[in-house]
């Protein structure tokens, strides 16, 4: 397939986004058929290069010196770009009956529909100056979706977001200065790109668990995840998308990047500045599962669940053996699709009920039995109850971890154990009041709700449980992406 198809799927919604913003559609019909158009469409695009990929890269500008705007197709970006365009249409659909009640609904899916394209353009970036510039640009196309209604609690959490994505993103514009004065190339290479910097080792480790620190601002490693959680008062088709798909894998996406395309393994194996990350994200595996069993908020406590398991996806990533970035992509999918459907199942819950806390949950499943289904079947692959993809990915988490060996690994193992663990607390709390026979009475027109959020639900709760059973032809196409044949 040629190249140039490549910048199809990138402007296609940022250019459309833009024109709903622009035009706002009054008839509430129309906007969502052309919203719904422009995301299958560019859904159906992403699919098309993953089926034909192209095996040339896509020049679009030639700055001075090494610096370029290219787009490259390889095996990570087709995990990222697959993730998303499988996820992106589900996930307008149901914004489309969640939002029916808001105000500004056509700025709200100008920049829903934007954002698609922006996070295609992160995984489809050939070099670390086009990563890094759409990076910024979904910061940009983010912040209007986080304070939408300019409710005072919005606000005061996208002024947060910002505080600490312009902080994170001074870290990370350390560490692409450094590949452009140290690498061979700004080019993601398997292996890396580092030239002869036997003189440069201690300051090029430095700047790189600065440049990782720097872009985990966006995958909420402690201490620098207090926007997340702050982040829920969004509506919840954003803090899905905050939460699952876009902003936060986004960054777990740009460490695997710099770790094993850019500054390579072979310079990072065994130094302390693998040791010093990987401490980072075995902290932040304990620290957000703690602190989502104490969190009575619903959305509060699955932000903090992410908070956790994000940090899944960068423990496996630093052992930086082909096992540990398998396990690091298989966890970035699953978790994607299991903390999209769990927040969906809550945002429906509460737009439809307006209950929030957990301690409201009493006797809903009997008012909203598909919500609650789909939950139970979504938080028991989050605990990792076999055969659903959830135990898929964190087995391979903690095979990965037994056999690169090391003390620190085995630290890791032990986190995601007890992270387990208090998965099962904070997961299984919802369940069980749900389904208790009482609870708070509600008229009966209160829980209803509507195809546009049943469908997705049950697509993808089908899609947990059927990937966990057949999920060897993926893990086999992951690890051949982890070791850089696709």
């Amino acid at each position: 397939m040629d190249a140039g198809w490549m910048i199809v799927p990138i402007l296609l919604p940022i250019i459309c986004g833009a024109a709903f913003g622009l035009q706002q559609p009054k008839n509430k019909n129309r906007r969502e058929i052309a919203v719904m158009a422009v995301t299958l469409l560019t859904s159906a695009c992403v699919g098309m290069l993953l089926y034909h990929q192209p095996e040339r890269e896509l020049l679009i500008l030639k700055l001075a010196g090494s610096l370029a705007i290219k787009f490259r197709m390889d095996g990570a970006s087709c995990v990222f770009a697959g993730l998303v365009a499988v996820l992106w249409p589900l996930a307008t659909l149901y914004a489309f009956e969640y939002m029916d009640h808001e105000e500004h609904r056509s700025k709200f899916f100008a920049f829903y529909t934007m954002t698609y394209g922006v996070t295609i353009g992160i995984a489809f970036a050939g070099n670390l100056m086009t990563m890094y510039m759409f990076y910024e640009m979904l910061t940009l196309v983010t912040i209007p979706l986080m304070m939408h209604g300019l409710r005072y609690k919005s606000v005061v959490a996208t002024r947060k977001y910002v505080r600490y994505s312009i902080g994170g993103a001074a870290f990370a514009f350390i560490g692409f200065i450094a590949i452009a004065v140290f690498g061979e190339t700004l080019d993601f290479r398997y292996g890396g790109v580092l030239a002869d910097i036997a003189s440069q080792r201690t300051t090029l480790r430095v700047v790189y668990v600065m440049a990782v620190l720097g872009f985990g601002v966006k995958s909420a490693v402690f201490p620098f995840h207090g926007w997340l959680p702050s982040a829920s008062v969004a509506p919840t088709p954003v803090t899905a998308l905050l939460h699952a798909v876009a902003v936060v894998k986004a960054g777990a996406f740009a460490i695997i990047r710099i770790t094993y395309y850019s500054f390579g393994t072979t310079f990072l194996r065994g130094s302390w500045a693998q040791y010093t990350v990987m401490c980072f994200a075995i902290v932040t595996m304990v620290y957000g599962a703690v602190k989502a069993v104490k969190e009575q908020h619903c959305k509060r406590r699955l932000a903090y669940s992410t908070v956790s398991n994000l940090s899944y996806i960068i423990f496996a990533a630093t052992l930086m053996t082909e096992a540990g970035l398998t396990a690091a992509f298989t966890h970035m999918l699953f978790h994607g699709l299991m903390k999209i459907t769990l927040f969906y199942c809550i945002g429906a819950v509460s737009v439809k009920t307006g209950r929030r806390y957990v301690w409201e949950m009493n006797g809903m499943g009997r008012r909203m039995p598909l919500v609650f289904t789909v939950y139970t079947v979504a938080g028991a692959s989050l605990i990792g109850i076999p055969p659903m993809v959830g135990f898929v990915s964190k087995w391979y988490i903690g095979t990965a971890a037994v056999a690169e060996g090391s003390a620190f690994a085995y630290a890791g193992l032990a986190a995601l154990i007890i992270s387990a663990l208090l998965s099962a607390a904070y997961i299984l709390e919802v369940i069980v009041r749900a389904w208790l026979p009482t609870g708070g009475e509600l008229p009966p027109e209160a829980s209803k709700t509507g195809f546009r959020m049943h469908v997705p639900l049950v697509i993808l709760s089908a899609l947990i449980i059927v990937l966990g059973l057949l999920s060897t032809p993926i893990v086999e196409f992951l690890t051949r992406v982890a070791g850089g044949v696709v």
